[in-house]
């Protein structure tokens, strides 16, 4: 058997992420054109709560099975510190308000790194990564640009990651 470069199993391996995540979305829009069918399962309903929908954050919204965007609030996406890839769940009540839950967080991993701003945007400096971070969390912690900071990441490092949450200024 040849030796596959590693880059390329990286590679390979965020590929098959990405086809899961669009045919997870093409399952959902499947459902709500034919209706419920007992193969697929059914993420986006009504229920007596309101309408319910499962979504991906993507370091400042929740991207919905329905294809559609959803802000997240920063105080709460730093509050749990959400990481880019966790999955949530949605509840739309009748009365319009947005309730989030946090349902899958993915498998993440704790570095270490410096603060930076730049255009009005805060990153961290993780070696030759730059990670942005949410203003809601440089501002609860109190940091500076120049501060030390731990930051949580995706533990898998093939997949494309470019948001941060911030854990804490040390």
């Amino acid at each position: 058997m040849t030796d596959i470069p590693e880059k390329q199993v990286k590679r390979l391996k965020a590929l098959i992420t990405e086809a899961e995540t669009s045919l997870a979305a093409a399952k959902e829009l499947l459902v709500s054109l034919v209706g419920d069918d007992k193969v697929l399962t059914k993420k986006v309903k009504e229920d007596s709560l309101g309408k319910v929908i499962e979504g991906v954050f993507d370091g400042q919204n929740m991207v919905g099975s329905d294809g559609k965007t959803y802000p997240v609030p920063a105080n709460y996406a730093s509050k749990s510190k959400l990481v880019q890839g966790d999955i949530l769940k949605l509840t739309i009540g009748d009365d319009g308000a947005f309730m989030y839950k946090q349902i899958g967080p993915i498998p993440r991993k704790q570095v270490v790194g410096l603060l930076s701003q730049k255009d009005g945007h805060y990153y961290v400096d993780v070696g030759k990564k730059q990670y942005r971070v949410l203003l809601a969390s440089v501002t609860y912690f109190k940091a500076k640009p120049g501060d030390q900071v731990s930051v949580n990441i995706p533990a898998d490092d093939s997949v494309n990651t470019e948001w941060a949450a911030l854990e804490a200024a040390l």
